[in-house]
């Protein structure tokens, strides 16, 4: 114990605000995360089926996930640039000595970013101003630019857990840089598409949430059975998927990692026949107290069979190793992944099993009550997932060749909480005035599907997407066309009597 305290009394004052205030942002955005990856192709699939079969309760959805989407990225937009400065003010040691060999996925990110608001301003624009069609195909490198993202950051990501590409100099900074070998690094297959899958399956559940709670109000029309189908069809289809690859990169992490590993595991010792934990807490000396102790699961799981040795922590050093409150912290956000995880599997057989025996939903509220908790659950794993990825780690922040304490900014820790406070003031202002916003267009979307047309002032939701406004309903005149709308274009589909709009 008075090692571990020596330990803390030996890092720099500036530290612990500087991972607060990373943490914080980190934590805030990943939120955002899902929804920008995979929710334009959730509404490119929607859109795809309103044209295809032309429906134009599809269209509407997807004219109205369209808009949300455009207010996610601009907040989005905010908190990972907020990120990228952190990186260069918070740890500049880590930027100047390595910046160099692995500064090529930040630069990806940015061009993915640059691209997608450009996409995305040309989908918005092109409803009322293209045909159908070449909308459509107009929009279909959306996803393609979220998915460069998502590259750009893993590939950062993976190599500081397994840095490569680079040899050292005598001075011990990094010389004859290879790009490729930085990028493609031992973790970067098994990270990008694990990260990639829960990002569609959180986007998918967190949308269908939505709906499912509207289901649970008695909204049971078309417009809200669609609204749920298509996106938890996706996440039901990805979740098993998820599952196997979950596996895949935890075999990883136990080969390339096994330090990281151990504290997700609470290995003290390594061993054979070693236990699997469900929960619990690790002490200094090495017990676990509380959790469910499975007999010789983790050497199993590890390596499939009970003879399978599993590295322990006190096979290095302990200043090189997650502290035991670390590694119960990476430990129960593994085991709530999982866990959460497997509840989601369960839920999409519930799904799968109901529509292949007589093609419809499940008719049990309790169903659509586990649907609307899914997407915070969703949320949840990927909030654990990066907290198992990112304090596993410690202490270092390049793995094995840079502590975090050595990357720190020296700038005063005064200096860095009044930062601090400053960014959770105005991410609560940003966060709340989104929230606000979404709320308003639900609200607003909500009362032109009840109202008749007109009524509310709502127009846009009563014409069809494509082709030239009418002029604003006056509830006391009735509605009157202005003379240049004319009836809606051949190219997209007509809005229907018992349209929701």
């Amino acid at each position: 114990m008075n090692k571990t305290f020596t330990l803390l009394a030996g890092t720099p004052d500036q530290l612990l605000p500087a991972r607060e205030m990373m943490a914080f942002t980190l934590a805030s955005h990943i939120i955002l995360v899902p929804l920008g990856v995979a929710l334009p192709f959730i509404t490119l699939v929607m859109h795809h089926r309103a044209l295809r079969k032309n429906d134009p309760v599809a269209l509407l959805l997807a004219r109205r996930w369209s808009a949300v989407m455009a207010v996610q990225f601009a907040v989005g937009i905010v908190t990972g640039t907020v990120l990228s400065f952190e990186f260069g003010l918070l740890w500049p040691k880590m930027m100047g000595t390595w910046g160099d060999v692995f500064g090529l996925g930040f630069g990806v990110e940015a061009w993915a970013f640059f691209l997608e608001a450009v996409l995305i301003a040309i989908y918005l624009y092109g409803w009322r101003r293209l045909p159908a069609w070449p909308h459509f195909w107009l929009a279909t490198p959306l996803p393609l630019a979220a998915l460069m993202g998502a590259f750009g950051i893993i590939g950062a990501n993976s190599w500081m857990n397994t840095p490569q590409g680079f040899t050292l100099d005598s001075q011990g900074r990094p010389t004859n840089v290879d790009v490729r070998s930085a990028v493609f690094t031992p973790m970067f297959g098994p990270q990008y598409w694990h990260f990639v899958v829960a990002m569609f399956l959180t986007a998918g559940y967190v949308v269908a949430g939505v709906y499912a709670v509207g289901w649970l109000r008695g909204r049971r029309d078309r417009y809200h059975r669609l609204g749920f189908c298509v996106p938890f069809t996706v996440a039901a289809i990805l979740t098993p998927v998820q599952f196997f690859l979950g596996d895949n990169i935890a075999r990883q992490v136990y080969q390339k990692q096994p330090v990281k590993f151990a504290a997700a595991e609470l290995v003290w010792k390594t061993d054979t026949h070693v236990p699997e934990y469900l929960f619990g807490r690790l002490h200094p000396d090495g017990t676990v107290t509380g959790g469910i102790k499975i007999p010789q699961l983790d050497s199993i799981l590890a390596g499939g069979s009970p003879g399978t040795k599993v590295t322990g922590l006190t096979s290095v050093p302990a200043e090189n190793r997650p502290t035991p409150t670390q590694a119960t912290i990476v430990h129960w956000t593994f085991d709530i992944m999982a866990g959460i995880g497997t509840a989601l599997i369960l839920l999409a057989l519930w799904y799968g099993w109901c529509w292949l025996r007589r093609r419809d939903l499940p008719r049990s509220p309790w169903f659509f009550r586990c649907a609307a908790i899914a997407g915070v659950a969703s949320v949840v794993t990927v909030e654990c997932g990066w907290i198992t990825t990112e304090v596993g780690r410690q202490p270092w922040i390049v793995y094995q060749h840079m502590r975090v304490s050595e990357a720190v900014t020296p700038t005063a820790a005064s200096s860095l909480w009044t930062m601090f406070g400053i960014v959770v003031v105005v991410y609560v202002l940003m966060f709340g005035t989104f929230l606000g916003v979404v709320l308003k267009m639900s609200r607003r979307w909500r009362l032109a599907g009840a109202s008749p047309v007109g009524a509310t002032g709502h127009e846009p939701e009563a014409d069809t997407p494509y082709g030239p406004r009418r002029e604003k309903v006056d509830a006391t005149r009735g509605a009157s066309a202005s003379p240049e709308s004319g009836p809606p274009p051949e190219s997209g589909p007509r809005p229907e009597p018992g349209d929701p709009r």
